[in-house]
């Protein structure tokens, strides 16, 4: 059974830092590629960022040099490191892998997904 278990949400301030963490299980960790999503209050799912089976990563303009996602295929976990958040961040975070390596921007490739996490960010 899949399993992915989204942790490290929480309430901050505008311009603080957060680091998310996922952790998998009952997969092989190192033949998915993995990605954030997030869904704002009010609004449609949308992509955060996204780390292959390698080490290339792909990010939401909104996000680019704040955001940094990476993986430990050692301890099957994922990050998303969060700095200078702004209150249009908050969202619930989700954690999401794929068995694919194409149209890793999309919903719909992926196969498991966590429960969520929830990340308020206050002015």
């Amino acid at each position: 059974q899949v399993q992915l278990v989204e942790s490290g949400g929480g309430s901050v301030q505008a311009g603080d830092s957060l680091r998310l963490s996922c952790a998998a299980s009952g997969l092989t960790f190192r033949s998915y590629a993995m990605a954030w999503f997030r869904h704002p209050p009010g609004k449609e799912r949308e992509f955060v960022a996204a780390i292959n089976r390698g080490v290339t990563t792909y990010y939401t303009d909104s996000v680019k040099g704040r955001f940094t996602i990476s993986r430990d295929n050692a301890k099957n976990l994922v990050y998303l490191q969060m700095n200078s958040l702004q209150p249009e961040d908050t969202a619930v975070y989700y954690c999401a892998a794929a068995d694919s390596a194409l149209g890793l921007r999309l919903g719909r490739t992926y196969d498991y997904w966590g429960q969520g996490t929830q990340v308020t960010v206050s002015s």
